[in-house]
């Protein structure tokens, strides 16, 4: 089983940063993928970022140059910077690891609330 506690997040004013962190316990494997979702009230959930244990990333087109993920694989630890932050970034994030070693397998955290002022 995989645990994912996540930290970090609260509220700033639009042009603020923020910072989450999310650190994975049980079995990790290095093929695993770890990223961040969010969902905003009404909306799905959405991709924000992902990486690979390698340090390949992948963002949505909506954070492309503001947000940046990074993943330090020693403590199984998974962060992301958010800088210039919108109203619209607005949502709860979810810390996400994606066990793709036996076909797709999903482990979530409980989600941390970011709130962006205008």
């Amino acid at each position: 089983q995989v645990q994912l506690v996540e930290s970090g997040g609260g509220l700033v004013q639009a042009g603020g940063s923020l910072g989450l962190s999310c650190a994975a316990s049980g079995t990790i494997f290095m093929s695993d993928v770890m990223g961040w979702y969010r969902q905003a009230p009404g909306k799905q959930r959405e991709l924000v970022a992902i990486i690979t244990s390698g340090g390949t990333t992948n963002y949505a087109d909506s954070v492309q140059g503001r947000f940046a993920i990074s993943r330090d694989n020693a403590k199984n630890t998974v962060f992301l910077q958010m800088n210039s932050l919108k109203p619209e970034d607005t949502a709860v994030y979810y810390c996400n690891l994606k066990r793709v070693m036996y076909g797709s397998i999903d482990y979530w955290g409980q989600g941390t609330q970011c709130t962006v002022s205008s």
